[in-house]
Order: C-alpha cells, then structure tokens, then sequence
C-alpha cells in the first residue's frame, strides 16, 4: 500500500512538473511586454541605424546588463548592415569593442555567448536562403523573385544567399529576435515604410504581439522621434501620436550682447544649441541668428514640443552651463512668446534643408 502511494506522489509530481512547463512555455510564447532584453534589442537597432553613437554606447552597456551576450550584440550590429548599411554597421561594431573593452577592465565579465559558426557548407545558398524566406513569410518564394528579382537577379541573389541563407541562418539569434532588429531599424529610417510593412507581417509570424510592436514605437519616439515612431504605429493599424502638441511653444529670444563677449558668448551659445536639439527629444528647434547691420544683436527662434518640455530643457546641465557662463555677457534680454498660425505647417519646417 505505502509503495503504491508513493507511486501516485511521483506520478502527481511528474504531472504537476510537466504542466508547469508547458504553461511557462505558453506564456513565454505569447508574452505581450517587451522584455529588458528586447527593449534593448529595439533600442540598439534603432539608434545603430540612425547612426547615434553616443546613445548607443550608453545602450549598449544597459542590454549587456541586461543579459545580452557579446556574441547576440555583436551578431545584431552585424544583420544591420543589410539594412542600415555598412558605414553604421561598422561604426556600432566600434562603438562595442569600445564598450566591451572598458567593462572588462572595471571588473566586469560579460557573457560571450555562443559563437557563431563558420564555413557554411551549403551547396546551394539561393535555395536555402528561399526555404528560409518561404518559413519567415508563411508564403512561397517563387525564383527569382517576382519583380525586383527578374529586374535585378543579382539583389535577388544577394538576399537569398546571403541576408537569408549566411545572416539569418545562424542560430546565434532567434528568428525573432533578429525581426525585432530589423523592425526597429526600419522605423527609425524615413523612406522605407513598404519594407518595414512587410517586416511586421513577419515579425507577427515569429510571435512579435501587436503590444510588443506598440512598445517598439514607444522607444523609437522616446530615441529617435515621433515622426518615426509613427510610421510603425500606422504598419499595425495604430492611431498617430500627433507630433505637436496642443501647447506647444514657441519664441522668440532678443539678446543684446556686450560686443567685447560677442566671440565666447557665440561659442557657448552653439555648443548649447546643438546639445539641447541632439540630447531632448522635446527641444524641436533651437536657431540662433544674429542682425547683419549689428552682430551682437542676437535672436534664437526657440520651438519645444510642450510646456514640460521647455521646463525640462532648463533644468539641463548643458542650459545650466549657457546661463551661467553668459549672465555677465548679456547687456539685455527680452523673451518674445508667439502662436503658430497653423501648427500642421510646423511639420514642413527645415524640411528643404537636408
């Protein structure tokens, strides 16, 4: 009797076990929320493929924290090239070495991950780089590719043989993993929303969850900008974060400088310029002009997202340093608030001057 019992025990125990792990598995599979390595995955790509080496160094410390493998980061920056090119490819990779590099010599052991294999021995790259597509997409992939691929058979070769058979054949990343790459480096790119349409649909495949893509367009807005971010809203039928605000602010500054400081207070005033529109996403515009007939007669048009955005901008060390560096330069100041007569033209402004 007691050896019968004990039978049951293990049986429940084994059963109990079993569908622990399936229901984990289940949950991981549909999970709706980015994990910390996946929201590093989106952030790394997408500031790799706006070229931002300065956020990406900081990026890629948090997703090494996170978990990331060099081998995963350095794989990602790698597949990045088929899409941002070689240049920000290269760049991201040097920027890596450079980070790797320095937490090694603060202590820190970071993962290395698997190794990726080399030497592919398949006979026929186009074929399996098809199979691959044809599992990625659902659909079959026809040779060449209808299109662009009877138009140009050598691009057609190139993504088969290589971005799907060489790239995305090794294991080193996911299926997956390597969709939310490419995602979210097409939409932090302008000019490319019939890739990145396609892209979606493949992510959706690979498990990707429509709230998952929404997170995605919440740090391509929060690292890239809104504008972008919108453009992945409208791939999976999200509505548009209007990219001006109702209070948004906009002014006029009228500087008089004493004409002994104009060349420092120039040069403080451009240093503080460019980090305040580089470093807050809420800083639209900060444009210093000076009057022809009187040099030292400053006027900066000054554009910010929103209230809070221009509260935020003065609390900046950068702001802080201008103020306080140029208090004894200025012989007068007058702040001009205005209202824009048609805020939807906001949109067009520098646009011309790419």
């Amino acid at each position: 009797m007691s050896t019968y019992k004990s039978l049951s025990w293990m049986l429940l125990f084994v059963l109990m076990a079993v569908t622990t792990k399936m229901k984990a598995q289940s949950s991981a599979g549909t999970s709706q929320t980015l994990s910390p390595q996946q929201q590093s995955i989106a952030v790394i790509s997408a500031l790799t493929a706006v070229g931002d080496t300065e956020k990406l160094r900081l990026e890629l410390n948090k997703g090494l924290d996170a978990g990331l493998t060099v081998e995963e980061t350095k794989e990602m920056l790698v597949q990045l090239y088929a899409y941002c090119g070689f240049p920000r490819s290269l760049n991201a990779i040097g920027t890596l070495m450079e980070v790797t590099k320095t937490r090694k010599a603060n202590g820190i052991n970071d993962k290395p991950g698997k190794t990726i294999a080399t030497g592919n021995k398949v006979k026929d790259k186009y074929e399996r780089g098809r199979k691959v597509l044809e599992e990625l997409t659902k659909m079959p992939q026809t040779k060449p590719a209808p299109g662009f691929g009877e138009f140009a058979p050598r691009i057609d070769a190139f993504l088969k043989e290589h971005l799907f058979a060489d790239v995305f054949e090794s294991d080193v990343l996911t299926y997956q993993q390597r969709e939310l790459v490419t995602i979210s480096a097409l939409s932090s790119m302008p000019g490319v929303a019939s890739q990145l349409q396609s892209h979606v649909k493949i992510g959706l495949n690979t498990g990707i969850t429509e709230n998952q893509f929404a997170e995605v367009a919440e740090l391509i807005e929060r690292f890239v900008s809104r504008t972008q971010a919108n453009t992945l809203r409208n791939a999976i039928s999200k509505p548009a974060n209007p990219v001006t605000e109702p209070d948004m602010m906009v002014r006029i500054s009228e500087i008089e400088i004493v004409p002994e400081q104009l060349n420092a207070y120039n040069a403080i005033l451009k240093e503080e310029a460019a980090a305040s529109v580089a470093k807050e996403p809420g800083v639209l515009a900060i444009f210093p002009m000076s009057m022809k007939e009187q040099p030292n007669q400053i006027r900066i048009i000054e554009i910010y997202a929103d209230s809070s955005a221009y509260q935020s901008h003065l609390k900046t060390p950068h702001f802080q340093h201008y103020k306080t560096s140029t208090l004894k330069m200025v012989k007068s100041l007058k702040l001009v608030d205005m209202n824009a007569l048609d805020q939807q033209a906001m949109l067009e402004i520098f646009k011309k001057l790419k």
